[in-house]
């Protein structure tokens, strides 16, 4: 990342952000970090950036103090730190961070698609599918992160078979600290390709109605991806 890759990644939040109006309400708050929150999960907050809360409250047309207990909120929830005399800034994951993620997502995931209500339900399939289908369409088009987005929104899709409100909003925490490890990862293509393939099996087998096998097949999925980013992360052996 250059210098100037923060400045650029957190003015590009600033203009999303711009475009719609958070309302002075006793909620709004939790308005702002949900907000923030899809700013990281949209990959367009990335790790480091610091967040200075006069554009941020210009952005939003947001007080100060509600700005600063949505941070709060957000540091609690691990995608954000406060550094004393510098600042709030975005999280920048490590190992033993991703290795709690992911402890999360086995328990998570495959619980969502073996046993969710609407796991026969063709609404909630058919988000599935289309998770996948964005994916390879990016794939073609050389947007590698727009199949890191891809990516996020099938992973969001497979919880959302377990047709809980409770577990949607966890599983947008965990896909928050996801994004800023990936991140991390190098370019996105040589993380997110090899899953392509992975998410249009785990698709078909959901589809088809095999929701154990589609269950194992995620359970394995996310062991293979929690070791390559460990190994990535690790410094080299001496």
């Amino acid at each position: 990342m250059t210098a100037a890759d923060p400045d650029r990644a957190a003015q590009a939040a600033l203009e999303a952000l711009s475009t719609a109006h958070v309302a002075q309400t006793s909620s709004t708050a939790e308005r702002v970090a949900d907000a923030l929150r899809e700013q990281v999960v949209e990959g367009r907050l990335l790790p480091g950036v610091r967040l200075g809360e006069q554009a941020f409250c210009e952005a939003m047309r947001v007080s100060r103090n509600t700005l600063r207990e949505a941070f709060s909120q957000l540091v609690a929830e691990r995608i954000l730190v406060r550094e004393q005399h510098r600042g709030v800034f975005v999280a920048t994951p490590g190992v033993a961070d991703v290795a709690d993620v992911y402890r999360s997502r086995r328990v998570v995931e495959p619980a969502a698609v073996r046993h969710g209500e609407l796991g026969r339900d063709q609404a909630a399939i058919a988000r599935v599918r289309a998770a996948v289908e964005e994916g390879r369409a990016a794939a073609e088009q050389g947007d590698w992160v727009g199949v890191a987005d891809a990516n996020q929104h099938f992973h969001r899709a497979l919880v959302g078979l377990a047709g809980s409100t409770r577990l949607d909003a966890q599983m947008d925490l965990l896909l928050a600290e996801m994004r800023l490890t990936f991140h991390r990862m190098g370019t996105h293509r040589d993380f997110h390709e090899p899953y392509l393939e992975r998410n249009d099996a785990v698709a078909a087998l959901v589809e088809r109605g095999e929701l154990e096998k589609a269950a194992l097949e995620v359970a394995d999925y996310l062991a293979d991806a929690e070791a390559r980013i460990v190994a990535s992360l690790s410094p080299p052996r001496p």
